[in-house]
């Protein structure tokens, strides 16, 4: 190693500049106070480590300047460039690729449900919105683009449903699990709206899939899903 007038030690693994202001590590032109640059697939441009046993020590903190309130007080971008994640000044976090979608009718019903006890997958035909186009309307499933915990919310409008069905069982079916609604729907005539709300947070691993579907046990194949967007939707997205 060689040491200069401006401190540069080896300028291929690190350097000081002349004004010792900023600090480089594997690169001789440090464009920031500490600038570190790494060309190994494998390797880590930084890592930060408390390595005590006990007690409560941080093992980073990220502190904006006096009066901070806008965007960029932390922000962790990908190879382009594009933002990943940011809190800014006020402590908001965002994270613009969350996985999230949310799909509806779009005013034609779901006609004649097959009472014939199996499941039915019930057809979406607009997205609103799907992050990373993870939801795909010609299959009706969201596949998990990563493993995790997943936030589902539905909300499907049945019409017509026979009173003389055994039970109607709506659910939301993941490749791990099925999580459904069940209803006798014997209350002495048939029931014209149906309102089914389900809400779960579901595990789900790399490429496993949801969709959601009705099941009718006996009685007529009559009951319709609503087409209207605001009665009967799908939502869902990665919690952790």
């Amino acid at each position: 190693a060689t040491v200069t007038g401006d401190m540069t030690v080896d300028t291929s693994t690190l350097k000081v500049d002349s004004s010792n202001n900023r600090v480089g590590i594997g690169t001789a032109s440090p464009s920031y106070n500490v600038h570190s640059v790494t060309t190994s697939g494998s390797d880590y441009a930084g890592f930060f480590h408390n390595s005590a046993g006990s007690g409560n020590g941080t093992a980073l903190v990220v502190k904006g300047g006096a009066n901070n309130t806008g965007a960029g007080t932390f922000i962790v971008q990908d190879y382009s460039g594009n933002t990943d994640l940011m809190v800014d000044g006020n402590g908001h976090v965002t994270m613009p690729n969350q996985p999230a979608f949310s799909v509806h009718k779009n005013g034609t019903n779901q006609d004649d449900i097959s009472a014939s006890s199996v499941d039915v997958v019930v057809t979406w035909a607009t997205e609103l919105y799907d992050v990373n186009s993870d939801f795909d309307l010609s299959t009706e499933t969201f596949t998990a683009p990563v493993t995790g915990k997943y936030q589902f919310n539905l909300m499907l409008c049945l019409l017509n449903t026979d009173n003389d069905a055994n039970y109607v069982a709506p659910a939301i079916k993941t490749s791990n699990n099925i999580y459904r609604f069940i209803l006798d729907p014997n209350v002495g005539q048939d029931m014209s709206y149906w309102a089914v709300p389900i809400s779960v947070l579901a595990d789900m691993d790399a490429n496993d899939t949801c969709s959601i579907a009705v099941f009718t046990s006996g009685g007529a194949a009559q009951v319709d899903v609503e087409g209207s967007a605001s009665y009967t939707w799908f939502t869902g997205y990665l919690a952790f």
